[in-house]
């Protein structure tokens, strides 16, 4: 980050610690910061050079806050942000199901007052969103609020796009956009591998790019970050829906994405006797291979749906993918013989903001029809053994994926060579075994013979309860397929 970028940041940042005394959260901060920065940007748009027509009402629009006090103002922040909710488009989705969490009028005040002080507009736009992104990341970092599970690491991000290699022209797919990650990466990608005609720019900010977000204030802010780095324009490429409810009928060149976490629908259906009808609980359509209620296998169908023929993916799941019997075993099976699952990279614990997760990217590629089955190997990269991170005192970053990145050489992924690290496995292989499982380790786990070098106490304690967490996701498996037999 800038250092024009870090010193905003903290500025901003600092503001948030006053209003916590309130009871405002780092997630609420950042929400209502996204409304005025939003409105304050509309407003200068108004002005030389740009000289815009606005799309905010006169009513609502920037100036009109800086002339109201006490009680005043915030009924006219809070009328605000109900009427600009009613709006279509961007606009629609960055208010929508607004609300003032800022109750002392004198604190809302001095947030405008700190806003108004920058010329956001005049900012570069790799400026605005470095700010942007900060904010989000410190936000993320809150794991109290939760906010942490629609915040993908961005060095992660950034490796599996560096080697999915998106093109002008394409049309690249998020069905659980978060924040944005994958789209301001790929974007960033593009921008500097291609030189780009006026038309290609255009097309890459208005038309490359189309996600779901299932919660309303993430959407927000995925719509926010967008728009300060210069993606989308008054249409919103984000829909605010359950993305995996039905097929959308749209087809795209890419899917880049990691699904939230944890294995069941968000989806209940309550039945005449008031619980919670258990059928209500899985997706009943007709383009899925199998029916569940885990959530990720669900999202896997519904991404091999979205892609067209020869459209490529990469996708973030937890273990239970990899070795789950049942629906699991199913999606798998028709995953290897109708795509070419190419690639496995196996993740280390410590990068997520649940704790615990042990999760891995897929890598696969949909294919026309056939008899045969697609896949021929699957590469798979431990990053997992023996490798230690955390979320603050050792975070991952770009260089701890270099070597991946070279294995899975992007240039020529059929032209490959086994390391240490990196092995491959037949199709034949895979499917001899129990489950037709891709749960495959072959490193040895130095902690357990080297006592006297042991991880830290808190390392041992999130792997201790990734593997509770992954025993008890084998034992619901089981238990639902005792129930369905």
């Amino acid at each position: 980050m800038s250092t024009e970028s870090a010193t905003i940041v903290q500025r901003l940042w600092n503001y948030c610690n006053v209003l916590r005394d309130d009871g405002v959260s780092y997630g609420d901060y950042v929400e209502q910061l996204t409304y005025l920065l939003f409105l304050k940007m509309a407003d200068e748009q108004t002005k030389p050079p740009y000289k815009k027509p606005s799309i905010i009402p006169k009513d609502y629009s920037w100036p009109s806050f800086k002339t109201q006090d006490g009680s005043e103002l915030e009924t006219h922040y809070r009328k605000t942000l109900i009427e600009l909710g009613k709006e279509s488009g961007m606009l629609g989705i960055i208010f929508r199901k607004a609300q003032n969490r800022i109750q002392d009028p004198a604190k809302l005040k001095r947030l405008i007052g700190l806003i108004d002080e920058e010329t956001w507009m005049g900012l570069d736009i790799d400026i605005k969103g470095e700010i942007y992104e900060g904010l989000l990341q410190k936000n993320a970092e809150d794991t109290k609020s939760g906010a942490g599970q629609y915040f993908t690491p961005r060095p992660l991000i950034k490796a599996m796009v560096e080697v999915m290699r998106p093109e002008p022209g394409m049309t690249i797919c998020d069905p659980a956009c978060g924040t944005g990650g994958f789209f301001l990466s790929a974007h960033d990608y593009i921008s500097e591998n291609y030189k780009l005609d006026r038309e290609q720019k255009q097309i890459l900010r208005n038309q490359t790019f189309k996600g779901w977000e299932i919660v309303d204030n993430t959407a927000r802010l995925c719509v926010m970050n967008l728009y300060l780095h210069g993606i989308g324009g008054e249409e919103s490429p984000v829909e605010v829906n359950d993305a995996i409810i039905s097929d959308p009928g749209q087809r795209f060149n890419m899917v880049l994405t990691n699904p939230p976490f944890g294995k069941k629908s968000s989806v209940t259906i309550v039945n005449g006797e008031g619980k919670a009808d258990k059928s209500a609980l899985s997706y009943e359509r007709d383009d899925f291979w199998a029916t569940t209620s885990n959530k990720q296998l669900n999202f896997v169908q519904h991404i091999a749906t979205l892609l067209e023929i020869n459209g490529e993916s990469a996708v973030v799941v937890p273990d239970n993918v990899l070795f789950e019997g049942g629906a699991g075993e199913t999606v798998r099976r028709r995953l290897l013989a109708g795509f070419d699952v190419h690639t496995l990279l196996r993740l280390p614990t410590g990068l997520f903001y649940a704790q615990g997760v042990k999760a891995n990217v897929i890598f696969f590629k949909k294919k026309p029809g056939r008899e045969k089955a697609w896949t021929e190997k699957v590469w798979i990269y431990d990053l997992r053994t023996n490798k230690h991170f955390t979320l603050k005192t050792n975070p991952l970053r770009t260089e701890d994926l270099k070597d991946f990145i070279d294995c899975y050489n992007p240039e020529n992924r059929h032209q490959r060579e086994e390391t240490e690290r990196f092995k491959s496995f037949t199709y034949d292989e895979i499917m001899q075994r129990d489950k037709v499982s891709l749960d495959i380790f072959w490193l040895k786990d130095d902690s357990l013979e080297d006592t006297e070098n042991l991880p830290n106490p808190d390392v041992l304690a999130k792997e201790i309860v990734g593997n509770l967490e992954a025993a008890l996701l084998q034992f619901e498996s089981i238990a639902e397929d005792l129930g369905e037999e």
